[in-house]
């Protein structure tokens, strides 16, 4: 359904960095920047994710609701991704990370340097 998803930044440095740590703990190459300095990332299954410093001039601001969402393949490894994040700026949010027995899920929160809403899930009931 989805060809990618982009989401603005105040500090593309700052949050390449942030990106480039909690992509690595999923297997993702460091991202590349392009001619007009968006940086993206893409998994072997060709998903893309981008960031970009918003071409309108004004500051990137956080979709108030709106949360982007990864999948992970153990606990072990959403913990590493929420670890990584919290090491290279980015901060922690909603409950720890932890599985949720009443859902049968593994979440872990973050927020980016800018402050957009990421998670990690694992489907426990595969």
């Amino acid at each position: 359904m989805f060809s990618h998803v982009m989401v603005g930044v105040n500090d593309i440095e700052e949050s390449k960095k942030f990106y480039d740590a909690i992509f690595a703990e999923l297997g993702i190459r460091s991202g590349y920047r392009d001619p007009k300095g968006r940086v993206f990332y893409m998994n072997k299954n060709k998903d893309t994710f981008g960031i970009t410093i918003p071409i309108d001039g004004n500051d990137a601001t956080l979709g108030n609701g709106s949360t982007i969402g990864f999948h992970v393949e153990s606990p072990e490894q959403g913990d590493a991704w929420h670890a990584a994040g919290i090491n290279s700026g980015g901060t922690t949010c909603e409950d720890p990370p932890g599985i949720r027995e009443e859902h049968g899920v593994y979440l872990a929160y973050l927020r980016d340097p800018t402050g957009n809403k990421l998670c990690a899930l694992l489907n426990l009931n595969k």
